[in-house]
């Protein structure tokens, strides 16, 4: 693999780019092609109250739509380090926007949301309310603004790092998810649970709203409408349930929450997050905060694997973006936008021991830096082989996984997500 020579620019709101060729030669084998992506904010800040300094990288990729080559990305990133000038509060989050103005309402949300929650006093004494209130928000001013949201929104998943907890919160069906040293290996730890219909509490809920959920097919009059045969997110038949209004063929959303879609409120879909606090412990290596575009054909373990093979985050980047488009254009002719964040956790007495590492911390945002390798432990390389998950195009199975600790394949836990600490106000 060869990497073109990059110069990062750290800009702490938003998407700071250059943009760069990743030519892969064998990575995913079979798949020989260049990538035109974009860098965002990269470098390692500490998190004094912790003891640990963060990794970070991240990176977005446009799609690729042969019946609408022009067609603009509708992803959209933040990374705002020391977050309301505060070292212990730093904000990761993805915004993946859908709909004919969907790039528009994700830049907006991603603009609009971070503005709130640094305004709010709350933030670091109780980021739930903080998170809800500014959801809400985000919501009711993306409503208000000039942007046409009645049938275009946006997914948001968003990592806030206060002291030595991650609060997650989450509406849509793009992911996040840890890397946790567990048994000897990294194991995946669920850190969003996905909202779409395949959700029994979901459907409930938008079904009580008037919501009829149905596949295209249902809808179309090609399947008996009374026959929920969508089986589960893992089964990948290709014709997900999707939120539809009484007398009509739309929305069509095949998720149950988001920001915007105006439409689609009106049969259930709301902006209220789903919020889970995780403790961060010696174990916790990792989180990668990513769109579904990587999701939709790989499941987290194996996102998982992928960051523990390659600890340089680029490398890394080149090699789920390789094998997410190969997967895509195995199952598709058009491939989704793709973003992923990914933050090591390492010990900062480690970091300190080196002379290498070098951290700049801007009073408001950003933070650039000399990006080091810095191991809390001494991990055996994963197995390489990586089984294809199959999937449907707006549902997201997780298939079947490697398990790192072993030269065989395993069935995916992930959507049985172990909560620590959920908390939805619905």
């Amino acid at each position: 693999m060869r990497w073109d020579d990059l110069d990062r620019k750290t800009d702490g709101a938003g998407e700071g780019a250059y943009p760069f060729g990743v030519h892969e030669a064998g990575l995913p084998q079979g798949l020989l092609r260049t990538f035109s992506n974009r860098a965002g904010p990269a470098g390692t800040v500490t998190v004094p109250s912790a003891g640990v300094c963060l990794r970070f990288a991240s990176l977005t990729q446009r799609g690729q739509y042969p019946d609408s080559l022009d067609r603009a990305k509708q992803d959209s990133f933040c990374v705002r380090t020391n977050f309301q000038a505060n070292p212990d509060l730093h904000f990761f989050g993805v915004f993946d926007g859908h709909g004919q103005f969907g790039g528009q309402c994700a830049e907006f949300v991603r603009d609009k949301l971070t503005e709130l929650l640094a305004g709010d006093a709350r933030l670091h004494d109780d980021p739930v309310k903080a998170f809800h209130s500014a959801f809400v928000a985000t919501n009711s001013a993306l409503h208000d603004s000039e942007i046409d949201n009645s049938m275009s929104g946006t997914t948001a998943i968003a990592v806030l790092v206060s002291g030595d907890t991650l609060y997650v919160a989450n509406v849509g069906d793009s992911r996040a998810v840890a890397g946790v040293w567990s048994g000897g290996c990294e194991v995946a730890e669920e850190l969003s649970c996905d909202q779409t219909p395949y959700r029994k509490d979901e459907y409930q809920r938008v079904k009580g709203c008037g919501a009829r959920v149905l596949c295209v097919d249902q809808v179309e009059g090609m399947m008996d409408p009374d026959i929920q045969s969508w089986g589960d997110e893992e089964d990948g038949n290709g014709d997900p349930p999707r939120l539809w209004v009484q007398n009509g063929m739309y929305p069509g959303t095949a998720f149950t929450r988001s920001i915007g879609d105006l439409t689609a409120e009106s049969i259930g879909v709301i902006a209220i997050p789903e919020v889970k606090i995780v403790k961060i412990t010696p174990n916790h290596l990792f989180f990668v905060v990513a769109s579904d575009g990587i999701f939709e054909f790989l499941s987290s373990q194996v996102v998982v694997d992928m960051v523990s093979r390659f600890p340089d985050p680029q490398v890394a980047f080149s090699a789920i973006t390789a094998e997410s488009y190969k997967l895509w254009l195995e199952h598709e002719n058009r491939t989704d936008d793709i973003t992923v964040i990914i933050v090591h956790i390492k010990d900062m007495e480690d970091s300190d021991s080196l002379a290498t590492l070098k951290t700049i911390q801007t009073s408001s945002n950003a933070v650039s830096s000399e990006v080091v390798n810095v191991d809390r432990h001494t991990i055996s390389s994963p197995s390489n082989n990586i089984e294809k998950g199959s999937s449907d195009l707006k549902s997201h199975p997780l298939g079947s996984t490697v398990n790192p600790c072993h030269a065989h394949f395993v069935t995916s836990p992930t959507h049985s997500v172990h909560l620590n600490v959920i908390i939805n106000p619905d």
